[in-house]
């Protein structure tokens, strides 16, 4: 099937790696998996069969674990003259021969049959499709219920919004112009911390920088053979336009083919995107993946299938827009090697690459350059929890399997995740890579972009609220302060802005009232603070994020943020309705509606340019 030359590097090519050399030459394209395994069963002395054409007895394959089966390479297939047919696409080796002895059971007499890994993968989705839906959307609510948001309100918190509603009512026929005073200076105290604290957290992230995450980052180019496996996914829902821009940018990965495995999660019900995918000629490192059709339809859910399906040791989501570092991969590796065994995860910056598209893209760009640029970097420094970002998170599988994947009914998954390994004891870290994204340039778009990650961020923060004894003996009385006044003071600022415009304004319009409980001039300078110092906080963490970034042209706009406070306040509102109407709503992003040029290339032209994950050049 292959020439002298070409066998000649692949020996090369396995030597550097460590990789079997049947996976070197499927993943170069220089065999078909059928071929391989085919020439691999005569080998071993074996007949080969195609699960894909053959009938499989799926009573007989459920009696097993699907985990267990996708680990170990073997499948049952049926029975034949009493015996036990079994599909394996490994050698039939003593050892594990022994395995198979030990889960059939003895005496169990079988007839062993060589097939492929991706038709064992393919023939356990199929026969455990109703299995891989239920653990995709309902293994955390089942496993830990206390920790999904799929629980709703606590009983404890709906008794206290009552409380707090009745007060408020009654406070207001009582003695409305104590009330507003009262609601005004509550909600300047808790403006206040929450500003401040960000002020606090991204000052240490500019001193900090990226220092000793460089040194790392240059540990990047290093040897093949001791890169583990990694596994990325791409979860992709009505985004046919941008499925050739994703191969191109997947090609783009400096990490070697035959240690990359690339899940493209298609929903079932997505018949134009999963025909572009096929259209586009995937190779064999990119696997299409159609994800069962379940409520709730969400990214996290079908990342949770992409984790189910995953061989790799690490794991990366990417999403379809994206275009990451080329060495990215390779600086995640060196970066958990530093890390000690706790950290789960580390993060890379976000940025845009179109910013310059209009003024809301600029205003976009800037916030992500102060929130990946020092603020990740300053609660890194400062050993507190981590909001993951919802892209671009490099993970230990084994160590993200023990936290059971991702919500799939917390609309910001990635925020939840982050706070959820805090609580179980592991800790999130940052790495010095990017990945540009698509900002959004419409309007519409942005709004309800910015309600479904403000809802999850009031998702998050009331899963962790239902309990906060329980939250203060897990993580600490810091993390846990950390964690209020990031996750629950995010939207609370949002949301209290117009309160304090308005109170602000019958302030002036009705004089300064009584106000027994606070001090006149203490009120007079919190609410000053925050009118004045607090918007220059922000102004000034978005400079210092666009200083860091060396984005020079877009600091100016940074003096429009309190404008940009004001969209924050719509869509914080609208997402307050949509916690109580409807939770699990995920509003869906477009994405490629600004493309700088037309994505018309196909994957032919891809792989002409050099293939995909960054592999040495084939001969032939």
């Amino acid at each position: 099937m292959i020439d002298r030359k070409t066998l000649d590097w692949a020996l090369a090519r396995q030597a550097e790696t460590g990789v079997r050399i049947g996976r070197i030459l499927e993943a170069a394209e220089r065999v078909h998996r059928l071929d391989l395994h085919r020439v691999l069963g005569a080998q071993w002395g074996l007949d080969f069969i195609d699960l894909l054409r053959d009938p499989v007895d799926e009573a007989l394959v459920c009696c097993f674990d699907p985990e267990q089966l996708l680990d170990e390479g073997w499948i049952p297939v049926g029975r034949e003259d009493d015996l036990l047919v079994v599909a394996t696409c490994e050698p039939p080796t003593e050892a594990f021969l022994e395995r198979l002895r030990k889960h059939l059971g003895e005496p169990q007499t079988f007839l062993l049959r060589s097939t492929t890994p991706l038709d064992i993968e393919r023939t356990v989705a199929h026969c455990f499709k109703d299995h891989i839906a239920r653990r995709s959307t309902g293994e955390l609510l089942f496993r830990r219920p206390e920790l999904s948001a799929a629980s709703g309100f606590s009983r404890g918190q709906k008794l206290w919004i009552l409380a707090l509603l009745v007060a408020t009512v009654v406070g207001t026929v009582l003695d409305w112009q104590f009330t507003l005073s009262l609601v005004v200076a509550l909600a300047n105290a808790a403006f206040l911390g929450a500003v401040g604290f960000k002020l606090v957290a991204c000052l240490v992230g500019a001193v900090a920088g990226t220092r000793g995450r460089r040194e790392v980052g240059a540990e990047a180019e290093r040897d093949d053979r001791l890169l583990p496996d990694y596994t990325v996914l791409v979860p992709v829902y009505r985004e046919a336009n941008v499925i050739g821009g994703l191969m191109r940018n997947l090609a783009a990965l400096d990490y070697p083919s035959e240690k990359l495995e690339i899940l493209v999660l298609l929903e079932a019900d997505d018949e134009e995107t999963i025909a572009a995918a096929r259209a586009a000629r995937p190779p064999s490192t990119v696997r299409l993946v159609v994800v069962p059709d379940a409520q709730p339809k969400t990214k996290p859910k079908a990342c949770n299938v992409g984790l189910f399906l995953a061989r790799g040791d690490l794991l990366v989501i990417f999403d379809a827009e994206d275009r990451p570092e080329p060495l990215q991969l390779r600086k995640a590796v060196a970066a958990f090697e530093h890390a000690g065994e706790r950290t789960v995860c580390v993060q890379a910056r976000l940025r845009y690459w179109n910013d310059s598209t209009n003024l809301l893209t600029r205003m976009f760009s800037l916030e992500y350059g102060y929130w990946f640029g020092i603020m990740l970097p300053g609660l890194d420094r400062l050993r507190l929890p981590i909001p993951l970002g919802g892209t671009s998170n490099h993970f230990r599988i084994d160590a993200l399997r023990k936290l059971v994947g991702w919500d799939p009914h917390n609309v910001t998954e990635d925020a939840d995740l982050g706070l959820r390994a805090a609580v179980e004891g592991y800790r999130v870290g940052v790495i010095d890579s990017d990945t540009d994204e698509e900002a959004c340039a419409e309007l519409r778009p942005w709004i309800r972009q910015r309600t479904r990650w403000i809802k999850g961020y009031m998702q998050t923060a009331l899963v962790h609220t239902r309990s906060p004894r329980r939250l203060v003996a897990q993580v600490g009385v810091r993390d846990a302060l950390g964690f209020l006044l990031l996750i629950a003071g995010t939207p609370l600022t949002f949301l209290l802005a117009p309160v304090m415009w308005v109170g602000t304004a019958a302030w002036y319009a009705f004089g300064e009232p009584h106000l027994p409980l606070v001090d006149s001039g203490v009120f007079w300078t919190i609410a000053l603070i925050n009118l004045v110092i607090g918007n220059g906080i922000m102004i000034l963490l978005n400079l210092l994020g666009a200083v860091r970034g060396q984005g020079w042209r877009s600091a100016p706009f940074a003096l429009l943020n309190p404008f940009y406070w004001v969209l924050h306040s719509i869509a914080a509102w609208r997402a307050l309705v949509q916690l109580i109407h409807k939770p699990f709503y995920w509003e869906k992003t477009p994405h490629g509606l600004g493309q700088v040029e037309p994505d018309h290339a196909g994957l032919g032209e891809v792989l002409e340019a050099g293939g995909l994950g960054g592999r040495t050049a084939v001969p032939g």
